[in-house]
């Protein structure tokens, strides 16, 4: 009973991060424009696998450099949610990136 209760704050918590992701994804598609462009970078070079940190730590460099006006941020909590865009849009790559479970499906899998 009380697995239950927890399993479904967690499920709630984990659709709410996605929700929270997808919002800011949809304003802000220049975002996943860049990490496509970049990772198929990476990929064209000869890569096997790479770093989606590295791949949004470009997108931030460049855009702090070579733009103006206003503070634009990108949160770590929506890394691990482009890496695994980009396998669902490109499934011939699917182990490009290697993915770790998000914390709320660590505690999932643990009840």
């Amino acid at each position: 009973m009380v697995n239950d209760h927890l399993r479904s704050q967690l499920e709630e918590k984990l659709r709410e991060r996605k929700r929270k992701w997808w919002a800011w994804h949809k304003k802000n598609p220049q975002v996943w424009d860049k990490f496509r462009e970049y990772t198929l970078d990476a990929i064209s070079s000869g890569r096997r696998h790479y770093s989606h940190w590295a791949v949004i730590n470009r997108i931030r460099w460049n855009r702090e450099i070579e733009t103006r006006g206003g503070e634009f941020k990108i949160s770590n909590d929506y890394i691990c949610f482009y890496a695994r865009l980009f396998h669902v849009e490109h499934p011939e790559y699917r182990d490009f990136f290697k993915l770790k479970p998000l914390k709320e499906e660590k505690e999932i899998a643990r009840l």
